[in-house]
């Protein structure tokens, strides 16, 4: 199999439980929800073709392009982390989209570990998760269906009209996160999702790092 990748490149990771840890980020062409492009917004299956800031199409970010196999795709991923594996952690990568279980299978992930990864995944949770994966963040995305229903965190973008995220805090995740939707709303979400953890401490506030420290 081949892979196609938008972009890869090193960063912090900006939201959610490993916030502030570094990692490569392994970004995936392609969603199974929007084609993410600008007139498809009123297309798309999921609710999330809305309000979605993430470019996930074509092939021309930093180091992206496509991969003839696992392997070439994991050495790839080594070379974008500028450091020796230090002992006692080991280097992470994230891999997202879109949606990237449209194409990280086992033998991609097999690669990375054989390179020393600890592979994280973002996912809408519509597909279901290889159990060879280190961390399982899923987000729900309203007119979809969630396959995926246990992992570590779930990061539920707030508000999305007729989904209310306590549908969810039954499922079986360590950490529940609620991101205010970015846009031109983000202040009266942030107010609504700051009384909405107050009412509802299962709840914790995520916020986007990398975007109030200007980061990718």
């Amino acid at each position: 199999m081949s892979y196609a990748v938008k972009e890869l490149f090193y960063t912090l990771q900006g939201e959610g439980a490993q916030a502030g840890r570094a990692a490569v980020f392994l970004r995936f062409t392609g969603c199974n929800l929007w084609s993410g492009l600008e007139r498809d917004r009123e297309k798309g299956a999921g609710g999330c073709s809305r309000w979605c800031d993430t470019d996930f199409v074509g092939m021309d970010g930093p180091c992206g392009g496509r991969f003839s196999s696992a392997v070439a795709l994991a050495e790839a991923v080594a070379a974008a982390w500028p450091h020796s594996h230090a002992a006692g952690q080991a280097p992470m990568v994230v891999c997202t989209g879109g949606e990237p279980l449209l194409q990280l299978d086992a033998p991609l992930i097999d690669a990375l570990h054989a390179q020393g990864f600890f592979v994280a995944v973002e996912t809408n949770g519509t597909q279901p998760v290889p159990s060879s994966v280190d961390w399982i963040c899923v987000s729900p995305k309203a007119g979809s269906t969630l396959v995926q229903r246990s992992g570590n965190e779930l990061k539920f973008v707030f508000p999305q009209p007729g989904f209310d995220p306590d549908l969810f805090v039954e499922l079986e995740f360590a950490h529940f996160f609620l991101q205010p939707m970015d846009g031109p709303t983000q202040a009266a979400n942030m107010e609504r999702a700051l009384h909405y953890c107050l009412e509802h401490p299962r709840w914790r506030l995520g916020l986007q790092m990398h975007k109030v420290a200007g980061i990718r």
